[in-house]
């Protein structure tokens, strides 16, 4: 079907937004330098619980700006959705925002959306590793919102001050972990750097570990998905942690599809590490790589043999491939923003902070009702059910 012949949806003069396959979506995805992983059309394959659509913002005839939409319906009331785009669109958040979002709701509407739930890719603010240590050993500090950024960005301060004054709702917790994607990350920068920098950045404990994984004979290897053993390994390791550190594991199928559809992407796309100790497998991890910027996205470890290192050989092994495969960015993913130590949840921002990175705060996730009573309905039911 043309463009031409597609349903059209204007904002007036200016861009507009227009629904395009999935082959002109992953064209334009692999232009961009890099992008977040959620943004990719995978992921949309991934996520077999919700509807997935591809959005262009056309300049003219020119496509300027794309974005993957997951839709979920409104119980009872399946012909309204919620439109999530998680850290996207891809568009140019330091421009005229309203020209972005403007078309975007009004396509959304049009085709039943009750609300719109994005997450800009924009930071906010940034604090060094130095930073993070002091305000833990400093009981005045609480969290890292009471310390000076090392950094503010102005283009996240222009994203969040338009988003507000233009009636969206921010979602993300007072914790950092909600619902959607954590506002929170723990990041190491890559651009410029040798192994040999890296591991001077690290903490003395972080660097004793990864030793004493190698003097403990602790291997690490890139296993092999597509006979599937490796990955039942994995699973059965993460779900050993899961009952550990207690939370719900996901099933084996949703890995088994993630890495079907990641890997027909981009071969390169998502990897499994596994590290082993005299043939017993004591930590697995994944890594997911696009363009510049690699993800730690989830990890497991045995209760035994912990002692030898596992974790920390696999997390330096995904450092190791990120900086050789050229990218600036090796995200740990999500932090809480806290530094009370009495805080069960600083733990993991310790454990990070080792690695001698940054903590980074994001936009975080923004709501848009467009149809308000189905809204409010909606936001009650998810209360009610813990979201």
């Amino acid at each position: 079907m043309s463009r031409t012949a597609r349903q059209r949806v204007d904002a007036g003069a200016g861009l507009s937004v227009w629904a395009i396959t999935a082959a002109e979506y992953a064209a334009f995805v692999r232009a961009q330098p890099s992008v977040s992983f959620l943004q990719t059309p995978a992921w949309g394959r991934v996520k077999t619980e919700w509807r997935s659509e591809y959005l262009g913002w056309f300049d003219g005839g020119q496509l300027v700006g794309a974005g993957l939409v997951l839709h979920r319906p409104v119980p009872r009331l399946d012909r309204y959705t919620l439109a999530y785009l998680p850290q996207g669109p891809v568009i140019d958040w330091s421009g005229e925002i309203e020209a972005w979002l403007a078309p975007l709701a009004v396509h959304l509407k049009a085709h039943g959306a009750f609300a719109i739930r994005l997450g800009p890719p924009v930071r906010t603010a940034v604090w060094s590793a130095a930073q993070v240590k002091e305000g833990i050993a400093d009981p005045r500090r609480k969290r890292l919102t009471d310390m000076a950024s090392l950094t503010d960005d102005p283009v996240g301060a222009h994203v969040t001050a338009h988003l507000r004054n233009a009636g969206w709702l921010p979602q993300s917790p007072e914790d950092g972990f909600g619902a959607g994607q954590p506002q929170f990350t723990y990041e190491m920068p890559l651009a410029g750097r040798s192994e040999d920098d890296l591991l001077r950045g690290m903490n003395q404990q972080w660097r004793r570990n990864i030793k004493k994984a190698v003097r403990e004979g602790v291997e690490v290897t890139v296993g092999d998905v597509t006979v599937g053993e490796d990955l039942k390994a994995f699973h059965d390791l993460y779900v050993h942690t899961a009952e550990r550190d207690r939370f719900t594991p996901r099933p084996l199928s949703y890995f088994a599809t993630m890495f079907a559809e990641m890997s027909a992407e981009a071969p390169e796309r998502i990897k499994l590490y596994q590290a082993r100790h005299q043939g017993d497998l004591v930590a697995a991890t994944i890594m997911v790589r696009v363009g510049a910027h690699a993800w730690y996205l989830y990890g497991a470890s045995s209760t035994a043999k912990r002692e030898v290192r596992g974790s920390n050989a696999c997390q330096w092994a995904m450092i190791r491939d990120a900086l050789a495969a050229d990218c600036e960015i090796y995200d740990l993913r999500g932090i809480t923003p806290t530094l009370d130590a009495d805080d069960p949840h600083v733990g993991l921002i310790q454990f990070k902070v080792g690695t001698g990175g940054q903590a980074v705060r994001y936009a975080g996730e923004w709501d848009l009702p467009l149809r308000p009573m189905v809204y409010r309905a909606f936001d009650l039911y998810m209360r009610r059910r813990g979201r």
